[in-house]
């Protein structure tokens, strides 16, 4: 199911994400680009990229950086941009035109760098850069009724694809491990949906919760909106650097730097 989105109310007490507006930025405005380029989705989806680029060796480390950059080129700005341009989720104050400046940049030159894999690597290239092209544009920007935009090709897009391009990029084929490592970054990724979905509930659209927990010995336990979304983030939190981590581990292995 497609969650709405809403525009987030500053007066709200929390932030749209528990990254949000961090304090250690003074300016409003690193605040706000800080808060777009969600930082740890993206550090999250480009572990996926090397993961998959060093699943198995040798790994050429050009290509391993020129994949990383294009993957935060067109995700992390491009696509995270364009997402704020489509109904302010986050609520910054970002000019409508500076994301489109920095969306087309981000996409194009994420292009240009596909296009000089298609000459170094194979021209089969093309059929990735043009999957994550649709993915970038068309999930964000929710087109075709947002038939685009679904938990499902969320899981596909954000999770297996950058694992697969990277294991391409380095080999130019894929492989049967390489595709259930596939599965493993989709599946990965479809838990992170299902964790975040209702964390934006709770920040986004909701003011208060009430309630409370009866438990067998007696006690009674409240509920509140801190309370539900703690578990929430904190899960977040621990996956996003257990992906870190794994990506880090494989790296190591494949490049042994002492």
């Amino acid at each position: 199911m497609t969650m709405p989105k809403t525009r987030f109310n500053r007066a709200q007490a929390k932030g749209p994400a528990y990254y949000a507006q961090p304090r250690f930025l003074t300016s409003p405005v690193l605040r706000d680009w800080w808060t777009v380029l969600h930082p740890p989705y993206t550090l999250w989806h480009l572990s996926y990229v090397v993961i998959g680029a060093c699943l198995v060796g040798p790994v050429n480390a050009v290509r391993l950086v020129a994949t990383l950059v294009a993957f935060f080129l067109a995700v992390g700005i491009g696509a995270h941009c364009l997402d704020e341009l489509h109904g302010r989720p986050l609520g910054t104050s970002i000019p409508a035109r500076q994301l489109v400046v920095a969306a087309t940049l981000g996409i194009s030159v994420a292009v240009a760098l596909g296009v000089l894999g298609m000459i170094k690597v194979s021209p089969y290239l093309a059929i990735f850069i043009g999957v994550g092209v649709l993915l970038a544009v068309g999930y964000n920007l929710e087109m075709f009724h947002g038939r685009l935009h679904t938990d499902g090709l969320f899981a596909l897009g954000w999770g297996a694809f950058p694992l697969l391009t990277a294991y391409f990029a380095q080999h130019a084929r894929l492989s049967p491990a390489s595709v259930v490592a596939g599965l493993f970054a989709a599946l990965l990724s479809q838990a992170q949906r299902q964790l975040s979905s209702p964390a934006r509930e709770l920040r986004r659209k909701t003011n208060s919760v009430e309630g409370s927990v009866a438990r067998i010995d007696g006690s009674i336990v409240p509920i509140d909106k801190d309370s539900m979304l703690h578990p929430l983030e904190q899960a977040l939190r621990s996956l996003c650097w257990a992906v870190v981590v794994l990506a880090i581990a494989l790296a190591l292995v494949q490049f042994r730097p002492w």
